[in-house]
């Protein structure tokens, strides 16, 4: 058993129950007391909690099997401060410690109850990322109760802006908590005894699905277009771009030369992966990454002003690339590693949580270069529209997670075996 594994931390002493059933006590007590003040969503929360918790002993059908006590303990304070105060919860970093520390007691029980395995190194990216996009979702279902059910969570009257700035710090909170539950985390982990106990249960991995011997299907052969025309048209794209980086430097428009002038850089990464690295570039593939900054940076012409569903697909299509980036990371490791695996029914989760994390570091990307451009009286290379329109990147971020997880993975199959056998090359010369 590798010593870097999730195993040992499903301690079995009598200290580690006894605290851990106290522990789940309370949050029950917390429980009527909810129900009692008709504060269902905190009922919702607590309850769930609860039942993450008691996986293990009723998993092993032995009360001694709790999660670590600290870990509980952090998981359980934002929860008990709303019937003990009296008010309600202030999302802040505190909050998403206990999210962070909640993520970790479910990898960690990932890891022992299912095919999933994960190193603590893995696991501890997976904790900052579930922070960031919990964070995301929160904010998500409680806009849509506002729009759809008349409720104030979010849109309590304020402006847009004023709504967005509050999100905006909720998230750098969200991001300061995960990273900095990381490293405690990292500390804890080092610290523990580490040896897997008598009862732990870690499955064999098995051979991923797509080791079959038939081969991976091209992207190039799905889009209705030759490879030839494929490729001309990723060239016509790029030839758009350097007119409107031309247009731009002439008109002396900061937004429209930083965005042209990226996205044509970007145009031509999947030719120097492919040059230098030997990654497969199928032309597909390069025309799928071309088109999504090809409409960013056309859209910053004015076509997020005059076309009103023009940030929402760009947004769902730079997703997708993002998602397939999460996958081909995802699916390397598992290749790459024994001590890695996530098995195919766990790949969308996975992917889901990467590109809700990837969508709120880039709210904030642009919050800060929005705000940053104000304060020194430039045009923002990075706009936000207030929070109806940071809520509408987050959703249509998620839907392009969700068509890369249904449709698109089957077609990267290739980049991500390449990857992988580059990690095998790199781990054998060292």
């Amino acid at each position: 058993m590798d010593g870097d594994d999730l195993s040992g931390l499903l301690p079995e002493t009598e200290s580690n129950a006894f605290v851990g059933w106290g522990i789940v006590a309370v949050l029950c007590l917390t429980l009527v007391v909810t129900v009692a003040e008709g504060a269902f969503d905190w009922t919702f929360i607590t309850a769930s909690v609860v039942a993450i918790l008691l996986v293990p002993p009723f998993t092993y059908r032995d009360p001694r099997v709790m999660p670590p006590w600290e870990l509980a303990v952090i998981v359980a304070i934002p929860l008990l401060w709303h019937p003990f105060s009296g008010h309600g919860l202030v999302i802040d970093t505190v909050t998403y410690l206990a999210v962070a520390a909640l993520a970790l007691v479910i990898a960690v029980e990932l890891h022992q109850f299912t095919a999933v395995r994960m190193t603590h190194t893995f696991a501890i990216g997976f904790v900052v990322l579930t922070t960031l996009s919990v964070a995301g979702v929160w904010n998500v279902l409680q806009w849509f109760a506002d729009v759809a059910l008349g409720t104030s969570f979010l849109l309590d009257g304020r402006s847009q802006a004023a709504i967005n700035n509050d999100v905006m710090l909720e998230f750098v909170n969200a991001g300061v908590a995960g990273f900095g539950g990381g490293i405690v985390f990292d500390v804890y982990f080092r610290s523990r005894d580490r040896s897997p106990t008598e009862r732990t249960y870690v499955p064999p991995k098995p051979l991923p699905d797509d080791h079959a011997e038939t081969e991976a299907p091209k992207l190039r052969d799905r889009l209705g277009l030759s490879p030839r025309r494929q490729r001309q048209t990723s060239r016509a794209m790029q030839f758009v771009l350097a007119l409107v980086l031309c247009w731009g430097l002439y008109a002396r428009d900061l937004p429209t030369v930083a965005n042209a002038a990226l996205a044509l850089a970007i145009t031509f990464v999947p030719a120097l992966l492919e040059r230098e690295y030997d990654l497969p570039m199928d032309a597909g593939l390069v025309l799928w990454i071309t088109t999504a900054v090809f409409l960013h940076a056309l859209g910053t012409t004015g076509f997020y002003v005059t076309v009103g569903t023009w940030d929402t697909i760009t947004h769902a299509l730079s997703a997708s690339i993002v998602a397939a980036a999460g996958y081909a990371f995802f699916r390397a490791v598992n290749v790459h590693t024994d001590h890695v695996y996530i098995p195919p029914t766990m790949m969308g989760v996975f992917i889901l949580v990467f590109v809700l994390a990837a969508g709120v570091i880039w709210e904030l990307l642009e919050f800060l270069v929005d705000w940053s451009a104000a304060q020194l009286e430039l045009d923002a290379v990075l706009v936000q529209h207030g929070i109806d329109d940071t809520i509408r990147d987050l959703v249509f971020d998620a839907i392009g997670a969700v068509i890369v997880t249904l449709w698109g993975t089957a077609y990267l199959t290739d980049l991500a075996d390449s990857i992988s056998e580059r990690l095998d090359g790199r781990s054998g010369t060292e």
